[in-house]
């Protein structure tokens, strides 16, 4: 009898359809039936000895909140038997979706069926919840504890509750109450190269760690191991199933500073497990991550996914698209858009579209650049997110220190202060859209133009992550901005942690001295004024945050919640800031 032993993960809804992602321990049919007697089935498909289904199920109405089961080969397999959480369920929005794509993108009419008086504006809410950097969590202390009762001492966890945990606690607790539309996780789902005690065991079992990568991961075996680790938390798992999520990679889904100079690229080309690594990290990010970003429709038309199902094994098919991807970047779009009623979101890859010859450096490539120039100046969206898991806008000192690095390294300053740059850009993780002037001055003029007209959106946000902290922060540009309200909104961690020394670092980063001070580095590596000027108007704010936005008709509205334990050991979300951005 085949066995569940990942998910299921819903991914993309609609008014009338949606899909859910599955790891078998066997080959077999999957199926979703849900209550309503909406439905779908699939086949698994196999790589390197996994086996793998996304479920379409179609025939869902729109407005409806429908329990749902998973079965294997008629075999029922989800709920869990004495699962402490409701049951499982896919909300569709109130009103048909949208279909088809444009440029390669898809489209999604993903709304909340109910008005809950966040703004005035007309139309459906839209909540999109979204944060990064996740370490998976430890176990529970007790099997099959409730929702928000895990008992975690601080010795157990020192980087205090996880905010997956403390978010599915919330929605647990209320199952018909307000939940996100879409979880946007920026980056960092799974970490490859620091691993927890209980994997590296697990490792050292595996292989001899004194080997080259070490205690990290080493192939699409470990990479799988990661994902059991994170997805199969219970409340984590839970919540996965029943909140749409959108994703993302960044640099420690494969290896910290991933693409960060042409010079570090080649390094790691000449090592002996480099290959394999990045071909596994690619392949992994495909299978559980990338495939469930896409609408049924893009899905279909898609030459690769087809040939995996099509295939006996898939592994050789999707191994060869990971080593075009890594040999040519510019090839493959990790990129995508999702459409959820008038709320355009566009989920940008920093990390694979880079282009890295130190004269021609830039954070996308040009067709990557002007995919996203497109997409953003197509109109008709009341709000429209940007996704980048590398925040645009920096505390000032840390702007200016990136872009004087990235003078020095291109030579304005000398080949000895090349060298010294290069190695201040990989010790001190210089490499953020500040670390790539033009590709930062490019992003403030597509925003500053999908911004202005009569058919500009009500905002334009982008949504980061990466750093270890939370702020808000709203650019101005010389001589008038865009008509959209413009904010970089930055949430991090889900469930990571940071020094106190690098916390001070970024109070210290907005402050008026670390801005006079970043001036100097800017004249010292002869800096053009950058395009747009910006303040901080929320934050810093350090623990495990998750930031929502609710936005229904032009009116949008700002919350961070950060998650904490009790005195009763219960974790729970606790509201730190609430913002109404436009009226």
């Amino acid at each position: 009898m085949a066995r569940l032993r990942l998910g299921p993960l819903l991914r993309y809804v609609d008014g009338a359809s949606a899909t859910v992602w599955v790891e078998a321990d066997r080959p077999c049919t999957a199926e979703v039936r849900c209550a309503d007697g909406a439905r779908g089935t699939a086949r698994t498909f196999q790589i390197a000895g996994h086996h793998y289904a996304l479920v379409l199920v179609e025939g869902l109405r729109p407005g409806t909140d429908t329990a749902y089961e998973v079965s294997l080969d008629e075999s029922p397999v989800w709920p869990l038997p004495d699962s402490p959480f409701p049951p499982s369920t896919i909300r569709t929005p109130g009103g048909t979706a949208a279909s088809g794509s444009g440029g390669g993108t898809g489209r999604d009419g993903g709304t909340s069926r109910d008005g809950d008086g966040d703004g005035d504006g007309d139309g459906e809410t839209v909540r999109v919840t979204f944060g990064s950097c996740r370490w998976a969590a430890p176990p529970a202390a007790e099997h099959g504890a409730s929702p928000g009762a895990r008992l975690r001492s601080h010795q157990e966890d020192p980087i205090g509750p996880d905010a997956l945990d403390t978010l599915a606690a919330r929605i647990a607790a209320d199952p018909t109450g307000p939940r996100p539309d879409v979880l946007l996780l920026l980056g960092d789902q799974v970490y490859a190269d620091e691993v927890s005690d209980d994997t590296r065991r697990w490792l050292a079992a595996r292989r001899d760690l004194s080997e080259p990568p070490g205690d990290q991961v080493a192939d699409y075996e470990e990479y799988t191991h990661l994902y059991y680790e994170s997805w199969l938390d219970p409340e984590v798992r839970w919540l996965l199933s029943t909140v749409p999520s959108c994703m993302v990679f960044d640099d420690h889904d494969v290896i910290d500073d991933w693409n960060t100079s042409e010079s570090w690229l080649a390094e790691m080309r000449a090592t002996p497990w480099w290959r394999e690594r990045i071909l596994s990290g690619l392949m992994s990010y495909w299978v559980y991550q990338h495939i469930g970003n896409l609408p049924p429709d893009e899905l279909a038309r898609d030459e690769l996914f087809t040939a995996v199902r099509a295939a006996p094994d898939g592994t050789d098919a999707l191994r060869s698209f990971a080593a075009a991807a890594d040999s040519d970047p510019a090839s493959t779009r990790w990129s995508y858009r999702r459409d959820f009623g008038r709320v355009r979101l566009l989920m940008v890859d920093t990390r694979a579209a880079r282009v890295l010859k130190e004269d021609e450096r830039a954070m996308l490539d040009p067709e990557e650049a002007e995919w996203l120039r497109a997409q953003a100046l197509e109109g008709g969206c009341d709000h429209l997110l940007i996704g980048t898991s590398l925040p645009w806008l920096l505390p000032h000192l840390i702007h200016d220190a990136e872009g004087w690095d990235a003078a020095l390294c291109r030579g304005e300053r000398g080949a000895r202060w090349a060298r010294f740059g290069e190695r201040l850009r990989r010790a001190a993780d210089l490499e953020h859209w500040a670390a790539f002037p033009s590709s930062f001055d490019s992003l403030a003029a597509v925003i500053a133009e999908a911004g202005s007209g009569a058919d500009a959106p009500a905002t334009v946000c982008v949504l980061s992550g990466d750093v270890h902290h939370a702020y808000v922060a709203e650019p101005t540009w010389p001589g008038g901005g865009p008509d959209a309200r413009v904010l970089q909104l930055t949430c991090s961690p889900v469930h990571n942690s940071i020094p106190a020394y690098i916390r001070g670092g970024f109070r210290f980063g907005w402050s008026r001295v670390g801005r006079a001070l970043g001036r100097r580095f800017a004249r010292h590596g002869r800096l053009p004024r950058a395009a747009v000027d910006w303040r901080r108007t929320g934050g810093p704010w350090f623990g495990n945050h998750l930031m929502t936005l609710t936005m229904r008709g032009r009116s949008a509205r700002l919350r961070l919640d950060r998650a904490r334990a009790g005195k009763d050991g219960a974790e729970r979300m606790e509201t730190v800031s609430e913002t109404q951005l436009t009226p």
